[in-house]
């Protein structure tokens, strides 16, 4: 048997195992009450805890407990406990009577803290229902780089969790992350700043990370002034994957390509590089050097598998410059190269898509300027291609901006993956009409489900194999 092909096998012969023991033992279930929790006061019990490794936890269980346990997996950023995506969000949980629960991750302060969250995760679980009772079921809920913590206990939490909801989440994992926001770094510095040569990997603190980030926005800003400039810019913004949809804008025209140019500028504006670079910092901590390498990238290429393509090119031709000439100087100079261990660590920590052993349902607003919606394109095909494609179903909200979900939404995207795992079918509850009318029903606030197919992700699917430092 091909070695690719042992894991498959195991996990499915575990999956068989525990479908066996849940019809063993269903009936038994199902005929105890409910856990005491729901027999508590009127107001949730507010539940906290430590780890062994001193990760701490938290957990919320309502008065009148449904059975039901949502762990919840927080996103990049400081290592607190959190167990939901939103405070509105917690409310309306607890009031339809879920108990929730999330651990801090890390206890050593990695923002990027992929090394421990999934363990931290199992080991909540674990924490929780010795103090709350064994739920009827268990439902893993997950935010930005959450929603990777969580496609991560999708893909090992068979017999521990029953299904999974992604909202925006980083799916694609850490080197995809870190790929293509060097190619976007990269033609920054190569086109804008051809004579200074800005370092951008290996920092070697959160400083240098941060003045990275500055000389490269202010790169950016002073292109901004000139229409060449300004086409760099939207290469730059392609290879980033950028939206061409700003916060607070009307979506410019399809053929609006100057409009859409100022709206992926407005991200630059915004700070985008300073969250890129203080987050390449992070993961480089984490995984113990850089994880990403552009040496041997056809830039031309790339490019012509891009979504944002025929934007570059307008711009370049409206401009008077030469587009290939551009992408040769990049392809040319591009000399970074990866560090083999830290490679090796993102692949086991930092990545997702290898099978799923239980529903998972993602979620991803259309113009996410720090998590592309693109990442749900390339999370996808690897599912697909490990055979697990009728477990993920995915849909997509209509707006501008990261996790920028409404209650409603989030809550309405919970009953359909529930409607999943309670009758083994998805039958058509988490397409957009049904979302959008399961959302609007619930009468909390807006919806916004189209339907929608996102583009490739730009980082190349053939990218080369990392060329790494002896």
């Amino acid at each position: 048997m091909p070695a690719s092909t042992r894991p498959r096998t195991r996990r499915t012969r575990l999956r068989i195992a525990l479908a066996a023991l849940a019809a063993l033992t269903s009936a038994a279930v199902t005929a105890l009450p409910l856990p005491t929790a729901q027999a508590g006061t009127a107001d949730p019990r507010s539940l906290t805890g430590t780890l062994p490794d001193g990760a701490t936890w938290i957990a919320d269980v309502p008065a009148h407990w449904n059975g039901t346990l949502l762990l919840f997996s927080h996103g990049f950023g400081p290592t607190v406990a959190q167990d939901a995506p939103s405070d509105a969000v917690r409310t309306e949980l607890l009031a339809e009577g879920y108990a929730l629960a999330g651990s801090s991750y890390d206890p050593h302060g990695s923002m990027w803290a992929l090394n421990s969250a999934e363990r931290d995760q199992f080991g909540t679980l674990d924490a929780v229902t010795a103090k709350i009772g064994e739920p009827r079921r268990t439902l893993a809920v997950g935010q930005s780089m959450g929603g990777l913590v969580n496609a991560q206990l999708a893909r090992d939490g068979g017999g521990r969790v029953d299904g999974a909801l992604g909202l925006c989440g980083l799916v694609a994992g850490g080197t995809d992350l870190d790929n293509y926001q060097l190619d976007a770094e990269y033609a920054i510095a190569r086109l804008l700043l051809p004579e200074q040569e800005p370092k951008l990997v290996r920092f070697g603190s959160s400083a240098e990370a941060a003045a990275t980030a500055q000389r490269l926005t202010d790169a950016v800003t002073a292109a901004q002034a000139t229409p060449r400039g300004r086409a760099r810019v939207a290469l730059a913004a392609a290879f980033l994957n950028l939206p061409a949809w700003s916060p607070g804008k009307d979506r410019p025209a399809a053929d609006d390509w100057a409009g859409q140019e100022q709206q992926q500028y407005d991200w630059f504006a915004q700070g985008i590089l300073a969250f890129v670079e203080g987050g390449r910092y992070a993961v480089e901590q984490s995984v113990g050097g850089n994880n990403s390498w552009n040496k041997g990238v056809d830039y031309a290429a790339l490019l012509a598998g891009s979504a944002h393509a025929p934007r570059v090119r307008a711009l370049y031709t409206a401009a008077g410059l030469d587009l290939r000439a551009d992408l040769r100087t990049l392809t040319e100079g591009a000399a970074v190269t990866a560090d083999p261990a830290a490679v090796r660590t993102a692949q086991r920590t930092s990545s997702a898509g290898q099978g799923l052993d239980v529903p998972l349902l993602d979620v991803h607003t259309t113009a996410d300027n720090l998590v592309p919606v693109e990442q749900e394109n390339r999370f996808a095909a690897r599912v697909r291609d490990f055979g697990d494609g009728a477990l993920l179903r995915q849909a997509y909200v209509e707006r501008q901006g990261h996790c920028a979900f409404t209650t409603a939404e989030t809550v309405a995207a919970l009953h359909a993956l529930e409607h999943r795992v309670g009758t083994g079918h998805w039958d058509d509850a988490a397409t957009p009409a049904a979302l959008q009318r399961a959302a609007t029903a619930l009468g909390l606030d807006a919806a916004a489900y189209i339907t929608y197919r996102p583009a490739p992700l730009t980082v190349g699917r053939d990218r080369p194999a990392p060329a790494t430092r002896p």
